[in-house]
């Protein structure tokens, strides 16, 4: 796979040892377990996965070697990059502004620009409409779209299920940048409805096997379909595709009861006319951290600590799978951590920040899980472990660590 070049102040000397060991020992990604650093009196459990991600790094390197490519050119993009606030700030210092926020308010007016601007376009994609803007206003996007690759595997296989007539149903957050531009460019291919999560599949069920009235259907789907949808037309063919950062287990959940739904309604010989095996889709860096933290979980700990932006889709889904087994903190970086006793995090079903007193339980040995989503950089993981080593005495020091870890 290809390598990037990203700012070294995003690197961990500490990660990329650990990350180097773990793919010489195992190159082709079937061991899932967790690396373990015993440090002494605290012991830190590092996903296989985590971490900058192929779409992250892609646009990381497209967007520094964009402002050094031109330095006297006003820089925009249209919206965050990548979910992580470091980053972000980080390419604000260089300079480069941002059109809209997260949920496509407008922060610069369009007004503003001119021909001779550079507008990079995020590693989420945009829709049809607002590139075409772009491209009315004489501002060139194509050398700077930073859109990940396994976006636009989506975009190309929902043009390709539009041709045989497929409903297209998005399983995504109907806010977020890249769901609304994956429904965008599904929708100019084919009839597209965006599901939340399984709930919402087994409401579209109802509709589909008529056990509720399609004069509700828009109650209940406002807004979240395409101007070529109907309703009374458009459930009987259906292929699933996904926000690339969405659970990926959650993505195979709605798309298999929607195929028994649909073998319900016409029967399993008639299946293939009815639905459509859509799993290649699903990414790869969001798979394979899924897995190294379901991996995780599978150790004992006593805590987790999750750090990345807290409007980072991905991440969030790591929290949440965390917490089904131990205390999580979701953290932005170190400072986060006050002290060996309290910690300010996420939490994510209040959507607020709190401080939690006592975080660290008092106990001999304690096991902590450590990771992050795929737009946080390593060097920000490095700080918090740095950080909480720290608060124990007589632990071993890093360089004997992985000198045990690479032996």
């Amino acid at each position: 796979m290809k390598t990037f070049e990203v700012p070294q102040h995003y690197r961990s000397s500490i990660i990329s040892t650990i990350k180097i060991d773990r793919k010489n020992r195992d190159p082709r990604k079937k061991d899932f377990t967790p690396t373990i650093l015993d440090f002494g009196s605290v012991r830190f459990l590092l996903a296989r996965h985590f971490g900058f991600c192929y779409g992250v790094e892609n646009a990381i390197e497209i967007a520094y070697k964009t402002v050094e490519a031109y330095p006297n050119k006003r820089i925009f993009f249209l919206s965050e990059m990548i979910h992580n606030p470091h980053v972000n700030a980080d390419l604000e210092s260089k300079g480069i502004q941002f059109l809209m926020d997260t949920k496509g308010k407008q922060l610069i007016g369009w007004e503003t620009l001119t021909k001779e601007d550079i507008v990079l376009i995020p590693a989420f994609g945009t829709t049809i409409a607002l590139r075409a803007k772009l491209e009315d206003m004489g501002v060139t996007t194509q050398e700077f779209d930073t859109t990940c690759p396994f976006v636009v595997k989506v975009w190309n296989r929902a043009a390709k299920l539009g041709e045989k007539q497929h409903t297209i149903l998005v399983h995504g957050k109907p806010t977020h940048e890249e769901t609304r531009a994956t429904f965008s460019h599904s929708s100019a291919n084919a009839p597209t409805l965006i599901l939340r999560n399984i709930e919402e599949a087994r409401i579209l069920a109802e509709f589909i096997l008529g056990t509720k009235s399609l004069e509700e259907f828009d109650a209940f789907f406002e807004e979240r379909y395409s101007d070529n949808f109907d309703p009374t037309i458009h459930l009987n063919k259906f292929g699933v595709v996904n926000q690339t950062t969405m659970l990926a287990s959650e993505t195979q959940a709605i798309a298999s009861f929607v195929r028994e739904t649909m073998v319900q309604k016409y029967g399993e010989a008639e299946i293939q006319t009815h639905f459509a095996d859509t799993r290649d889709t699903l990414c790869y860096a969001t798979n394979d951290n899924q897995q190294a933290t379901f991996g995780l979980l599978k150790e004992h700990a006593d805590l987790a600590i999750v750090v990345g932006g807290y409007n980072s889709s991905n991440t969030t889904h790591l929290v949440e799978l965390c917490e089904e087994k131990v205390p999580t903190y979701f953290i932005n970086n170190a400072e986060n951590i006050f002290s060996n006793t309290q910690i300010e995090h996420f939490n994510i079903h209040e959507k607020m920040v709190k401080v939690t007193d006592n975080f660290l339980p008092e106990q001999d040995v304690l096991d902590i899980i450590l990771t992050s989503g795929a737009s946080c950089p390593d060097a920000l993981v490095e700080e918090v472990l740095q950080k909480l080593l720290t608060f124990f005495p007589d632990t071993k020091s890093v360089e004997t660590v992985l000198e045990e870890l690479v032996s």
